[in-house]
């Protein structure tokens, strides 16, 4: 399970280091001179915490890897960009879930 979580390493302008995270425990960081200390710092952590939530009872989080998703999710704006995805998803002559959808695609990673 510990090899399925999500891992990231990025440059830390403020430390002048590698970072290393992992998304399903946010509040937990490795700085590393080397992308690569810096990622095997983060799973070392990780692999403490998840120890840690297993001696005290605690369940750690499911990767999100792991995950079953359903493709649904409700997301709430005012009601004026409400009429105007609405109007321009008329306009382009598709549905408002579509045009939500595709600008969702363009913005992801």
């Amino acid at each position: 399970m510990l090899e399925h979580y999500t891992y990231r390493v990025t440059w830390s302008p403020e430390d002048q280091e590698y970072v290393g995270l992992c998304a399903e425990f946010p509040s937990l960081s490795w700085l590393a001179e080397t992308c690569e200390a810096a990622f095997a710092g983060i799973r070392e952590v990780v692999v403490g915490c998840v120890a840690d939530m297993q001696e005290s009872g605690e369940e750690a989080p499911e990767p999100f890897a792991d995950r079953t998703y359903s493709g649904k999710f409700m997301v709430r704006v005012p009601p004026e960009i409400h009429r105007a995805l609405t109007i321009r998803a008329a306009e382009e002559g598709v549905s408002l879930n579509r045009l939500i959808s595709a600008r969702l695609a363009q913005e992801s990673p």
